[in-house]
């Protein structure tokens, strides 16, 4: 059954099992997921690239069926499905399950797609595309982000905004995030605040600088900063960008103190960990005690007020502390 995405507040969805969702707009699959399955759901979440998936198959499918009646509900979430899945889900769409919801992702499928037949001819099944924004659309998600967030900034900078995110919505909340991060101390932005900070993923990604941080990879951060002539504004964003990580690992090593099922815990963290991050954050767990990790927590929320009252020195004190990890 194919169901557009703003019919989706009218579908019972919970009384789905499956769904297919695909499409080239990947930001709006992450924010539909999060809305309607994983956001306060009490249950267990693994996530399987496909060929994980296939891979781990048997044991997967042995889990399912055999599913304890004591166990909570399970989402599994399947990202880059391609054709290669459609058999080892089918064997799965032929058994009754219960407290269980497979949601497979993909980018584009076209019409002849084994997949996109599979789920659009079963009215037990969810199909969901997800077409590409427009500027409308984008438009709409900054203003209801800056408004729930109490943020203020022009129409000017909204424009800048959008078009930096180059009319990807994943794109466009990576922007977002960065505002967000800068709006911690200040939540009214002015134009060039706004056209600094989204202008830095020109220059360098902020979080590569903050895993290396995380992962105490000294060669790669003094790669990173050697490469970069950063502002006293560029500094500010990469101290709150090392200190939201920071917290996200806290947060990790706390629950992995009381159970050391890592996998468990990573996909079950809110925001999601992206696939591409997963194994530097299992680095990051083992190179960090927790109550060092604590100490450093302290130490970063003191080095930002440090460098806005070093404006002249900032880049000299971030490389110090970041560099001694």
């Amino acid at each position: 059954m194919i169901f557009k995405v703003f019919e989706l507040n009218k579908v019972d969805l919970p009384k789905f099992n499956f769904f297919l969702l695909y499409g080239k707009n990947i930001g709006l699959q992450n924010e539909i997921i999060e809305k309607y399955f994983t956001n306060k759901f009490d249950g267990t979440i693994s996530r399987y690239e496909e060929n994980e998936f296939i891979a781990e198959f048997d044991t997967i499918y042995s889990e399912i069926l055999n599913k304890s009646l004591f166990e909570s509900k399970k989402i599994i979430l399947i990202s880059r499905a391609t054709d290669k899945i459609v058999k080892f889900v089918s064997q799965i769409f032929e058994k009754e399950i219960k407290d269980v919801k497979i949601i497979i992702r993909s980018g584009i499928l076209e019409k002849k797609s084994k997949l996109r037949k599979l789920f659009e001819k079963d009215k037990k099944i969810v199909t969901i595309p997800f077409y590409e924004d427009n500027t409308s659309s984008l438009s709409s998600v900054v203003l209801e982000f800056i408004s729930r967030h109490k943020i203020k900034i022009s129409r000017e900078s909204i424009n800048l905004i959008i078009s930096r995110a180059s009319g990807d919505r994943q794109n466009l909340n990576i922007e977002l995030q960065k505002i967000l991060n800068y709006s911690e101390s200040n939540k009214n932005i002015d134009y060039k605040i706004i056209q600094k900070i989204t202008n830095l993923a020109e220059n360098f990604d902020v979080n590569e600088l903050a895993e290396n941080f995380l992962s105490k990879d000294k060669k790669n951060i003094s790669k990173i900063l050697n490469e970069n002539n950063y502002t006293n504004e560029d500094c500010i964003l990469i101290i709150r960008s090392i200190l939201i990580k920071s917290k996200r690992l806290l947060a990790i090593l706390e629950q992995y103190e009381k159970n050391k099922n890592l996998d468990a815990i990573i996909s079950a963290i809110r925001p999601p960990i992206f696939w591409k991050e997963k194994d530097g954050v299992k680095r990051q767990v083992n190179t960090w005690k927790l109550i060092d990790l604590k100490e450093k927590i302290y130490e970063i929320n003191d080095l930002e007020m440090l460098i806005k009252n070093n404006t002249r020195n900032s880049l000299n004190i971030l490389s110090n502390f970041i560099i001694n990890c």
